[in-house]
């Protein structure tokens, strides 16, 4: 087999993945300092497949795998989707938002991926897609733990999806770091809440950083919903928010810590999000 293929259309690139265990290069600020001082195994590059790329509007939105995060930050976009924009300019700095992509921030499945919880706060979906044809998972269905997705062979992540229901309302995204940018989180929060008449008729939030997966807070969201808008942070309970937690001690942080830590960053991306 061929060590590095660049394939020219969507259906060239499913042919060679049907027939190999590639490695799918696309910005590549995962794979390569991933790899260390080798990269092992095929490479298949998509970063050139037009198909990839590009938002879509229409009932929802959809984005292209292999849209770049500064595409993203710089799209004119739902107030629903301003968490989403805030964490693609947190997303390491202006080279890496350049090059990364939406797909490998979802694909390289590390806890502390900024994309995530803020297209799960939006009910986002995942398109994947065969020679077999194609399927669509729920984004909390397709991240199954650290480092690993429902991704089956031959497969390869072609878009996500956003149905107009999640880009409804205002969002926002809290990330708590060592520093203010270009680091990796120790908490991070995204919120998207609706109001009608004064009060909350929606309301998702999901934590990352704090789970072997970003989690949403069924908890939470309930007792958001149909608080009037100046008591919506009160309804942020301490005990809600870390029930839905699983967070472990590391060099970043202790898990003590990051229940703490949670907590607050969810009270801000509350308030934020109704501000």
């Amino acid at each position: 087999m061929q060590d590095y293929a660049r394939p020219q259309t969507l259906t060239e690139a499913l042919r060679l993945m049907a027939g190999g265990d590639w490695r799918v290069l696309a910005g590549g600020t995962d794979l390569y300092p991933g790899a260390g001082s080798r990269l092992d195994g095929p490479v298949l590059d998509v970063a050139g497949l037009s198909g990839l790329s590009g938002i879509e509007t229409g009932q929802g939105l959809r984005i292209g795998a292999a849209t770049p995060w500064s595409a993203i930050a710089e799209a004119d976009l739902p107030g629903g989707l301003r968490a989403l924009q805030q964490a693609a300019l947190q997303v390491g700095g202006r080279q890496v938002q350049n090059a990364g992509t939406v797909g490998g921030n979802l694909c390289n499945a590390s806890p502390a991926a900024d994309g995530v919880p803020p297209l799960l706060v939006a009910g986002a979906e995942v398109e994947l897609t065969s020679e077999a044809g194609t399927r669509r998972l729920a984004l909390a269905d397709f991240i199954l733990g650290s480092r690993r997705t429902a991704l089956q062979p031959g497969e390869l992540l072609t878009a996500v999806v956003i149905p107009g229901a999640g880009t409804q309302g205002r969002s926002a995204f809290v990330k708590l770091g060592a520093r203010s940018h270009l680091v990796i989180s120790i908490a991070m929060v995204a919120a998207r809440l609706a109001v009608e008449g004064g009060r909350v008729v929606a309301a998702a939030v999901a934590v990352g950083s704090c789970s072997a997966v970003a989690v949403r807070l069924p908890a939470v969201e309930a007792a958001l919903r149909g608080a009037a808008v100046d008591e919506a942070v009160s309804r942020v309970r301490a005990g809600d928010v870390q029930a839905a937690l699983q967070p472990i001690d590391d060099v970043r942080a202790t898990a003590a810590y990051r229940r703490e830590a949670a907590v607050e960053l969810v009270r801000r991306a509350v308030a934020e999000a109704l501000a």
